[in-house]
């Protein structure tokens, strides 16, 4: 067993305690939905354009990859063809589903200029240890300077947070910057979110005091993870986020009745890989 946190499970724990035991322990089924898939299909795309040379990268060469990258992501996972339908039934009309990824995509083109970027990594998996804790994860790009400085970038495609909010977001850069700060030895010189739905980037200069402060946080949320393991007290927090989530039915907190902890709880509790889940994209729906 092999203790391990992402910035998705930390999120999902902060949040809702509930909410991690549902998806961590119990691995209740969770439908696909077509905001995140939507949030899927831009990441490949934005990922896919740096496969071309700088100065292909265009808008028009962009949106021509969001048919060719969503008929890859239903070669893979065909059920994802079941969340959009024609005029004639399904949940989401295609037409309208497929323009708002095309204006995610084009309005990245105002934030960033790819013709002048060559990502040093995509689609990166990133990981250290704390102690006996690996905290891991996935950075969307890394960009470094010909000095060796390193900047974070990670899309969104929810909407870009209020500044009540804003620290919450900043987290999960915070959480990417000290894995690679612990794992590299390099501190980030900067963290960026950008919000395609919005058309607005935050950002932050992290310092070490920064990312010692986050390391604190990580391990205190990590010993609450923890205590809640051992002593099956996962209790709801509910609020707002409630009312996208799909778990009511068995929430207490709506009168419902969790399933019965599994034997392996524990074990599941603090090692989700040990349940065969995965965290890509997770942390990337629209809802934000």
């Amino acid at each position: 067993m092999e203790p391990a946190l992402s910035p998705s499970r930390a999120a999902d724990f902060m949040q809702c305690p509930m909410l991690y035991r549902f998806r961590v322990v119990d691995r209740l089924p969770e439908p696909p939905s077509a905001a995140a898939a939507r949030g899927t299909l831009v990441h490949a795309v934005l990922e896919r354009l740096f496969d071309l040379p700088a100065i292909e990268r265009t808008t028009s060469a962009a949106t021509a990859l969001l048919p060719l990258e969503w008929e890859r992501m239903v070669a893979q996972e065909p059920e994802l063809a079941t969340l959009l339908a024609h005029e004639d039934g399904g949940s989401v009309a295609v037409e309208d589903w497929f323009d708002q990824a095309t204006a995610f995509v084009e309005r990245w083109f105002t934030l960033e200029d790819p013709t002048l970027l060559e990502p040093a990594e995509r689609e990166l998996y990133v990981e250290a240890r704390l102690g006996e804790l690996t905290v891991r994860g996935y950075v969307d790009r890394l960009d470094e300077a010909p000095d060796g400085r390193l900047r974070v970038v990670d899309y969104k495609t929810g909407r870009a947070p209020s500044e009540s909010f804003e620290a919450r977001a900043l987290f999960q850069l915070k959480f990417y910057g000290l894995v690679l700060w612990r794992s590299r030895g390099v501190l980030p010189s900067r963290l960026q979110l950008v919000y395609l739905r919005d058309g607005q980037v935050l950002w932050i200069d992290p310092t070490e005091s920064d990312l010692l402060a986050t390391e604190r946080k990580i391990r205190a949320l990590w010993a609450a993870v923890d205590l809640a393991a051992r002593t099956g007290d996962w209790r709801p927090r509910p609020g707002r986020h409630c009312s996208w989530c799909v778990h009511q039915a068995v929430c207490p907190a709506f009168g419902g009745t969790p399933p019965p902890l599994p034997a392996d709880a524990y074990q599941r509790s603090v090692d989700p890989r040990s349940t065969g889940r995965t965290d890509r994209r997770s942390a990337d729906a629209e809802v934000v």
